[in-house]
């Protein structure tokens, strides 16, 4: 039986420089990973980016960052070739790019929706298209979508509308590239204590968010901390890879399908 752990791995994170993606490259070092590849997507996150590729080499990988907007495929395919030519070939790939908007309908602008297409539809298409080709045989993809595609709810139609598709990306290339070992899944947070959250929502929306889960109490912020999320990724790319093309909501029972 293939050796399904991560230690000795080579992994790429598409959004790798901080919250979830800087703690996923940090906690996978640190069970092991041979390598780590993080992607950070401008100058902005550039020192970001710098501190987790220190972190990753502190917890005795390799790593070096790489820097992308991944909304063409032609930069998505350049990221895996120099990831692949610094690092070498990966065995695990992880998505965790995304863009929220919250917004009626009527008042998205076409500008607005093709972003949110670009960012949350189109890189995740064409990275599960690079990371098919990309990965060694055995490998695991993931990408990170959100618990919204289980919700029925106003205002989330640009952003949970354009995550919505990589459930299916997601079914079609387990099926696609199962021939070859690798599993693809998907996994949907709840609301997460990040940056990027709190912008997209008023302060009636925070705290509605903060009590909504089941398990909101027992939270140490209410929401979903990044801390929840890592341990179902690590799991979902090592030991859980007979999971594969399923998209898994992960959220302290906020919402379900």
């Amino acid at each position: 039986m293939a050796d399904h752990a991560i230690k000795g791995k080579t992994v790429i994170i598409a959004g790798g420089a901080k919250n979830l993606g800087g703690l996923l490259a940090r906690d996978l070092a640190a069970h092991g990973a041979r390598a780590v590849a993080v992607h950070y997507n401008s100058a902005a996150t550039k020192a970001e980016a710098d501190a987790t590729v220190a972190a990753v080499k502190a917890a005795g990988a390799e790593a070096a960052a790489f820097q992308a907007d991944l909304t063409t495929a032609g930069a998505v395919e350049k990221l895996f070739a120099d990831a692949d030519a610094a690092l070498g070939r990966p065995d695990i790939a992880i998505n965790t790019v995304g863009k929220v908007l919250k917004k009626p309908m009527a008042e998205i602008s076409e500008a607005e929706y093709d972003e949110m297409a670009a960012v949350n539809s189109k890189s995740a298409f064409f990275f599960l298209k690079e990371a098919g080709k990309a990965v060694n045989d055995d490998g695991k993809i993931c990408t990170l979508v959100t618990s919204l595609l289980g919700a029925f709810t106003p205002f989330y139609a640009a952003y949970a509308g354009m995550k919505a598709p990589v459930e299916h990306f997601t079914r079609a290339a387990s099926k696609e590239f199962g021939e070859r070992g690798i599993s693809v899944t998907a996994i949907g947070p709840g609301p997460m204590d990040t940056p990027f959250f709190y912008p997209a929502e008023g302060a009636d929306a925070v705290a509605y968010h903060k009590t909504a889960a089941a398990l909101s109490k027992f939270s140490r912020t209410g929401l979903t901390d990044i801390e929840d999320i890592v341990p179902f990724i690590r799991f979902l790319v090592s030991d859980g890879w007979w999971m594969t093309g399923q998209t898994i909501l992960v959220n302290g029972g906020y919402t379900t399908k």
